[in-house]
């Protein structure tokens, strides 16, 4: 009996424990979306970044192509610099746009890349000039609200 019972202790830690293991595989494989060797970094200055964290994906078309890696307040604009990586096989038209995204009433935000159509490429540590900020939804929800009907 005693030996039953040992033996079914040892098999539920052996389980316990390759399943931390997993874990820490999977969450490490998140955390490490891409190392610096393979990535190059941009940044864009927003209004708000209302949702966005380090480590928010990058997106463009929909694929995750990098992420934020800083979030800077400039004291004199009040604009927030977001620094982010992109995969160095993804090149980036230099008249595109970055915008905060969310993928819809309860889902996550991410930072939006919209390709422009210059065939001239943003260099490593380039500034996209052209954004937009989040918007939050509780504003959005106030301005419907407050809105009035065209008769």
């Amino acid at each position: 009996m005693m030996l039953n019972r040992s033996i079914t202790e040892v098999l539920i830690g052996a389980v316990v424990v390759v399943t931390a293991i997993w874990f820490l595989y999977y969450a490490n494989s998140k955390v490490n979306f891409a190392t610096d060797e393979d990535t190059y970094d941009l940044s864009a200055d927003f209004r708000s970044v209302e949702g966005v964290t380090i480590g928010t994906d990058v997106r463009l078309a929909g694929v995750k192509i990098g992420i934020v890696k800083a979030l800077n307040l400039n004291s004199e604009t009040y604009r927030v610099n977001a620094v982010f990586s992109v995969k160095n096989s993804i090149k980036i038209p230099d008249d595109s746009q970055a915008l905060i995204s969310s993928e819809g009433l309860l889902g996550g935000t991410f930072l939006e890349l919209v390709p422009g159509g210059s065939f001239d490429y943003l260099a490593p540590k380039s500034i996209i000039v052209d954004t937009q900020g989040s918007v939050s939804l509780i504003t959005l929800l106030m301005r419907l609200g407050a809105g009035t009907s065209t008769d």
